[in-house]
């Protein structure tokens, strides 16, 4: 496909951001979103509405609609987005979402014609979508991680120069509106139609990029890692004390952040400089090094899991002094 010209570039990125915008502005209207309720393991202490991560899909698709790349994912993630939205609205049982999700990604791999071992992409892309949601308790943290992550995918797209680049710069315009509707103190949340997708798309971009030779496997680890090593180590640490992992609960390192008094805007700014140092370096060996990924990677490990073990000390400090003040 031939590639389009700097105007016709930053043209979908244009219209993302206008219809991003003029969405988010009719969705304010009462009673247009669902609300999200206080309750005991949230992080808030007011209602506040959620689905406003449609503001986002209904300007990154119309903005690239007329775009005439083959667009595989496209059924797949209005898939994702109706049932996400449905369980903002309605509820939707755990395991309903994970099949659906399941099948969407399935759907991907077949439409796109990647040659993948099926069980590990669905795998991959099913928890991909998920931890997205899961690290979406915080104002404005995963609406950052989607700027930085897509961010750093559309440079490294613009740098190999693939002719889908400008699909990513309009899907980081149309996340720029919904971060000033999500930064703290949030008037409107992405809810499940905002988080599960970006995770979803996330992944299959990811993958795709790897496939066509795009960056190495190792790159969209590293963007992303900030989000994956939070969600993974707390549902490693949760599966071995036999939680439900399933439920909803406050045990993430950015939610105890939090509650230890750093504020929706402390951890924004703790994890937004994570997000920012680990996109950053991974585009740094890709355009210069594509070998020192790999122990980037592991660097950058080491720094997360310091940073965790702080939180946890922290953590475990401030639980034995509640339980000394009640003796």
């Amino acid at each position: 496909m031939i590639a389009l010209s700097p105007v016709l570039s930053a043209l979908p990125a244009l219209l993302a951001a206008a219809i991003a915008s003029l969405s988010l502005i009719v969705l304010r209207g009462p009673g247009r979103l669902p609300t999200a309720l206080p309750n005991m393991r949230s992080l808030h202490h007011r209602p506040v509405p959620r689905g406003a991560g449609l503001a986002v899909w209904s300007g990154w698709l119309m903005g690239t609609a007329w775009l005439t790349a083959p667009q595989p994912w496209l059924a797949p993630l209005l898939l994702v987005i109706a049932v996400s939205f449905w369980d903002d609205r309605y509820g939707v049982r755990v395991w309903t979402r994970l099949m659906v999700q399941a099948v969407a990604a399935c759907a991907w791999i077949w439409l796109s014609k990647t040659p993948l071992n099926l069980f590990v992409a669905v795998a991959a892309i099913v928890w991909m979508a998920n931890l997205f949601n899961f690290m979406d308790g915080s104002d404005g943290l995963a609406v950052t991680m989607a700027l930085f992550g897509f961010g750093a995918y559309a440079v490294a797209g613009s740098m190999a120069g693939v002719a889908d680049a400008p699909i990513l710069w309009a899907l980081v315009a149309a996340l720029v509106p919904c971060l000033v509707m999500n930064f703290p103190p949030a008037k409107l949340f992405l809810g499940d139609a905002g988080a599960v997708p970006l995770g979803f798309v996330a992944a299959i971009f990811g993958i795709s990029g790897w496939q066509e030779g795009v960056w190495p496997a190792w790159f969209p680890l590293l963007v992303f890692l900030p989000f994956i090593a939070d969600a993974s180590v707390t549902l490693v640490l949760r599966l071995l004390r036999g939680a439900r992992v399933w439920e909803a609960h406050r045990e993430h390192y950015y939610q105890k952040l939090v509650q230890l008094g750093f504020g929706h805007r402390g951890t924004l700014l703790l994890y937004g400089a994570l997000m920012m140092g680990s996109a950053l370096s991974a585009l740094f060996a890709l355009g210069r090094a594509p070998s020192s990924g790999p122990m980037l990677l592991v660097l950058w490990s080491a720094v997360l899991a310091l940073v965790f073990s702080a939180i946890a000390y922290r953590w475990r400090a401030r639980n034995m002094g509640f339980n000394e003040s009640k003796h």
